[in-house]
């Protein structure tokens, strides 16, 4: 079991944080945090650079604490969330497969990562090493409700294109 949760840590995990590190500094043939910045504008996020750095940040955060397996529930709690925020924002409307541009990729990451604060990230793990238990339910409902809660502050706050104040004529 330890191995699979390894597994499942490294691939949602690093995953996650190479996503992240596209926005932040262009890794990986991404656009950076300016074009980003531009697109989290286009989106409804104001302003938008300030929006796509913390996106950036939890990405690359909580896929680097998943994939170490250090902090657990907090990953996974960061990845959660903005796989929430990504998926109703840009991908829901195109419908479920990641082809069209679907959300199937952002619930694959955000429930794999959901799982892991649910199990714990196993004996092959930071957490593991320093002895830090969080693993249980607890803690998985916990990692859910902060990256829900997190995920729909943001939303809450969006102001898209048809909902901004269009200017008199």
């Amino acid at each position: 079991m330890d191995i699979g949760l390894l597994l499942l840590r490294l691939t949602v995990g690093l995953t996650l944080a190479a996503h992240g590190t596209q926005k932040l500094f262009g890794w990986f043939g991404g656009p950076g945090l300016d074009a980003t910045g531009q697109f989290f504008t286009m989106l409804g996020f104001a302003p938008g650079r300030r929006h796509a750095l913390m996106a950036g940040l939890a990405e690359t955060g909580g896929g680097l604490l998943l994939a170490l397996g250090l902090l657990t529930p907090v990953g996974a709690a960061l990845v959660f969330g903005v796989m929430l925020v990504a998926a109703v924002t840009v991908h829901i409307e195109k419908g479920f497969f990641a082809q069209n541009g679907g959300y199937e990729l952002t619930l694959v990451l955000g429930a794999g990562a959901l799982s892991v604060a649910f199990t714990g990230p196993g004996l092959l793990s930071l957490d593991a090493l320093l002895g830090y238990s969080m693993s249980s339910i607890l803690w998985g409902v916990g990692a859910f409700f902060v990256g829900l809660l997190g995920g729909a502050i943001q939303l809450v706050l969006r102001r898209p294109a048809s909902q901004q104040a269009k200017p008199a004529s």
